[in-house]
């Protein structure tokens, strides 16, 4: 049976640097994966007629809603702006604390669906309903309660800084592919009833959250649970991969470290390497080999 190197617990600083190495490759690579702007309302427009088709429109009903009513409105913009980068780094510090078993593959699969995210954010800019025409019926939630709040007109980007992010990355929705993420971890990870029902209850509210503030489309939720499949299933993979590229630089470093002088050459009875000396007990080769 093949041996199986034990598994020991990441190292917090080297999984922070990975993590944030990640996060900056991704948040540059979603500013430059600006796109077209005439063509990102296009594919937003072409998304809302799709919905329309198969009667999926819950955005226009969720947006009059949150427009209409402060006690919504405000409350889904706090969410929308904070709750995608807190719950998210909270339950990666709960796994690699609580659970360090389970950590590397959550981790893992997380990574993997956020570069899959900023494929389709290259592949396909979308405009968000909240940036559309006024005679598409939208309310810009964030812009309309912006006083109560950092963020400014230009989605959740502190006031000033909305230049730092890209409005055209729309599909997928990642803060409900995030919050799917978070909802799994808390179910299959929690240990009380609270636990199991936040694991629910957060990417149903992201969801909600996302379409009332105009900032996406039902289906970019829809494709946003779509990458954290995908990204699951090449989880597994991708460890297995880490794992063989481990083991290789783990031995070729060991080989380094102490080199084999003979590389594996014996010598023959009664050879001799030029120069070897003997000792001058036993030297002479008439002695019985059992008397050596």
């Amino acid at each position: 049976m093949p041996h199986t190197a034990p598994r020991h617990r990441p190292r917090w600083w080297t999984e922070l640097m990975l993590i944030v190495v990640v996060y900056a490759a991704y948040s540059a690579g979603r500013l430059l994966a600006r796109g077209n702007e005439a063509a990102a309302v296009e594919h937003g427009l072409a998304i809302l007629r799709a919905e329309k088709a198969l009667l999926l429109n819950a955005e226009h009903p969720l947006n009059r809603l949150f427009s209409n009513t402060p006690a919504l409105g405000v409350p889904a913009d706090f969410a929308y702006a904070s709750l995608h980068y807190l719950v998210t780094p909270a339950i990666l510090v709960w796994l690699f604390r609580r659970r360090p078993a389970r950590y590397r593959a959550a981790r893992t699969w997380l990574m993997l669906s956020t570069l899959l995210g900023l494929v389709g954010f290259t592949l396909l800019p979308t405009c968000p309903p909240r940036l559309l025409e006024a005679g598409q019926g939208f309310v810009d939630t964030m812009a309309q309660y912006s006083s109560y709040g950092w963020w400014g007109g230009e989605a959740s980007a502190p006031r000033g800084m909305g230049s730092m992010t890209n409005q055209y990355a729309a599909m997928p929705s990642l803060h409900v592919g995030w919050a799917l993420w978070c909802g799994v971890m808390l179910w299959r990870h929690g240990r009380t009833p609270l636990m199991k029902f936040l694991g629910v209850a957060y990417p149903l509210l992201t969801t909600f959250v996302v379409m009332g503030t105009a900032n996406h489309y039902f289906l970019d939720a829809v494709a946003g649970c779509a990458v954290m499949g995908i990204g699951l299933l090449l989880t597994r993979p991708a460890l297995r991969l880490a794992d063989r590229m481990r083991t290789r630089f783990t031995a070729a470093a060991s080989a380094s470290k102490s080199p084999i002088v003979s590389a594996g050459c014996e010598t023959s009875a009664g050879e001799r390497i030029p120069g070897q000396r003997t000792s001058s007990a036993g030297a002479d080769d008439s002695t019985p080999a059992a008397a050596r």
